[in-house]
């Protein structure tokens, strides 16, 4: 048996405690104990002047991205031994900043699902999508999902569902790394959203939509998803996420991952610099903005969107939870978005996520006390998975 005494506990969902030991046995949470706890003879102990919580699950990565820019423009001069390294190197980076399960939302080759399905020991535990689905020359079109027509959508969820992907994304909108689409506008029209939604729910799966434009939000909120990513509500007038959009998103119990978060004193790339300017938008409003749709009910799974650029490296987790957090959420509910919450969007949420016995030991401590800071994210002292202390 292992105990871990800290001197804060954080449980995941709404509760702070002053001082607790978690007891771990087996891979799993036996349950959790007040801080003067005298565990059995023979239990390891392990002391923590820090905070301990469950490990962050990061609802938006991609693993094959190398944390430069243009990362997934050069996806196609990749050899598989190359990808093998540049996953393997962004699940370290992961680990590194207390992440202990990743949703990955665009892989080339089915790389990042034929990794979860052969998972090496020490690395996050990994959610997949598989090569998101897109229109042709559409967003991420390098990671080979092009696809057109309704009939040829509904065979690319089938196909999906064969390599028993996780959740199916699709690319509602252009996006800011591929060159030639436009985030203002859609890449499929509603009856062909509706095609994927209805057959990924026939086959039992989740879909996400990855959605810029503000045209591109309503067309999945129509469709049925059940997750949309980014959801920047971008129009020719700029952002327009409205207090009506964010009542519809909150009754249909829609997820939205708004991926914030940025490398300290790193600049974006020239063409989310563009974006910026040209839809009147800063990092800081964007923050302020998910943090009144929070306040509106909508439900906030919190990922990062690392591995894409500079700016967006594989290991900066902390960022999105701190913007989210400094936008106005308090810091239990943005942790939530970080463990409970996004567990249950990732569909691991009955297993991962809490402090509660049964759970995955998975957990993160962090030093200082996170409960009064929560940039005390920054600084990771130990990684817990299944058990095992990380190296």
């Amino acid at each position: 048996m292992l105990a871990i005494r800290a001197r804060h506990a954080f449980d995941g969902v709404d509760v702070w405690l002053e001082g607790a030991v978690v007891l771990v046995e087996g891979g799993r949470i036996l349950g959790m104990e007040p801080i003067g706890f005298t565990p059995p003879d023979g239990t390891e102990v392990v002391e923590i002047d820090g905070t301990v919580m469950p490990g962050l699950v990061n609802a938006h990565v991609h693993l094959c991205g190398d944390s430069r820019d243009g990362a997934l423009e050069r996806l196609p001069e990749f050899s598989a031994d190359h990808l093998d390294a540049v996953i393997s190197t962004a699940l370290r980076g992961q680990l590194a900043s207390g992440v202990t399960t990743v949703r990955d939302l665009g892989d080339p080759s089915w790389s990042v699902v034929d990794r979860r399905d052969a998972p090496r020991a020490g690395e996050p535990h990994i959610v997949a999508s598989g090569p998101p689905i897109t229109s042709v020359g559409g967003h991420c079109w390098m990671m080979g999902g092009e696809v057109a027509g309704v009939d040829a959508l509904r065979a690319a969820v089938r196909e999906r569902a064969e390599r028993r992907v996780d959740v199916v994304k699709i690319m509602a909108s252009g996006g800011n790394m591929t060159p030639g689409t436009d985030v203002g506008a859609t890449q499929f029209t509603l009856d062909e959203l509706r095609a994927v939604v209805d057959e990924s729910h026939r086959l039992g799966l989740r879909v996400t939509a990855h959605a810029h434009a503000l045209a591109a939000v309503e067309q999945a909120i129509e469709a049925g998803v059940d997750g949309i990513e980014h959801c920047t509500c971008l129009t020719a007038e700029g952002i327009d996420f409205s207090s009506d959009l964010m009542a519809r998103l909150s009754r249909a119990r829609i997820d939205v991952c708004p991926t914030l978060g940025r490398a300290p004193g790193v600049l974006p790339p020239p063409r989310v610099r563009e974006m910026l300017e040209r839809f009147n938008m800063t990092f800081e409003t964007r923050n302020a903005i998910v943090a009144a749709a929070h306040a509106a009910g909508v439900c906030i799974v919190s990922g990062d969107d690392g591995g894409i650029t500079n700016a967006k490296p594989h290991g900066i987790f902390a960022e999105a939870l701190i913007g989210l957090h400094t936008g106005g959420v308090s810091a239990s509910d943005t942790l939530a978005s970080g463990t409970s919450v996004a567990a249950q969007g990732c569909g691991v949420g009955e297993r991962k996520g809490r402090l509660r016995a049964g759970y995955d030991a998975d957990l993160v401590v962090v030093d200082g006390d996170a409960t009064t800071d929560i940039t005390a994210l920054r600084s990771v002292s130990a990684v817990f998975l299944r058990g095992e202390r990380a190296k």
